[in-house]
């Protein structure tokens, strides 16, 4: 039997930044809240005039705060795109960790904030039959205008756990062109440049697809720099993808 695992304490704060959820539930989106304090991220979250807002805040401690009911549609990702999905808002599900980010001395996140998120991640993925690739982060959706919730965040432990994709190397890979690599992260879920319909304001440049990828899975080196390791893990995750995304 595997051992009992803590209820997740939920707090309600609600706020007022929401509106019509048009598409079903398809992903959960994870950030850092990148200010100074829990307080100033919550209070943003909750400000009218801020107009953001997220479902679901969990503070260092592992407390969580629940601010949108999960049937609406709340304002974390802007604009964004992820597997044929231009509204990010409208199919996941966005949830906060408190980080002062990169902006404000961003840190490791306490084992406690990431305990907690794997039991709110347990619940929501069961709610709504999600896989292992549809958790995914700010940076993925939003290549080049976000870094969260950035390369110390451990994602390699959450897949470990059934939250996201951790691509294994084993052996050599062969060669990728360039193209080749793209269609690859498009193949992922990136919004790279080979589809000019999508538009420019939903498009990335090659360098910030390449980065955002390495942030999320090569976080030890993030230069947008399509090296030999950064092309054996794209195709690693593109093959994991048709089995777990």
């Amino acid at each position: 039997m595997p051992p009992d695992r803590p209820a997740l304490s939920v707090t309600a704060r609600p706020s007022p930044n929401h509106g019509e959820r048009r598409l079903g539930v398809r992903f959960v989106v994870l950030h850092y809240t990148g200010m100074a304090t829990a307080e100033a991220a919550l209070a943003r979250l909750c400000d009218p005039a801020a107009a953001v807002s997220a479902h679901y805040l969990i503070d260092e401690a592992g407390a969580c705060v629940a601010l949108v009911p999960e049937d609406r549609r709340a304002w974390h990702a802007g604009v964004a795109y992820w597997r044929g999905v231009r509204d990010v808002n409208s199919a996941s599900i966005g949830v906060e960790l408190v980080n002062p980010g990169h902006d404000f001395g961003y840190r490791a996140f306490p084992a406690a904030q990431i305990d907690a998120l794997k039991t709110l991640l347990r619940g929501i993925v069961a709610r709504y039959g999600l896989t292992p690739g549809d958790v995914i982060g700010h940076s993925d959706v939003a290549p080049g205008r976000k870094l969260d919730p950035g390369e110390l965040f451990p994602w390699a432990e959450l897949a470990r756990d059934g939250f996201g994709v951790w691509p294994e190397l084993r052996g050599t890979k062969g060669l990728l062109a360039r193209e080749a690599a793209l269609r690859l992260l498009s193949s992922i879920g990136y919004a790279v440049p080979l589809a000019p319909e999508l538009g420019a304001d939903i498009l990335s440049a090659p360098a910030d697809c390449i980065a955002a990828f390495q942030r999320h899975y090569r976080p030890a080196r993030i230069d947008g720099v399509l090296d030999l390791e950064t092309q054996a893990l794209i195709q690693a995750r593109a093959a994991a993808s048709a089995v777990s995304a």
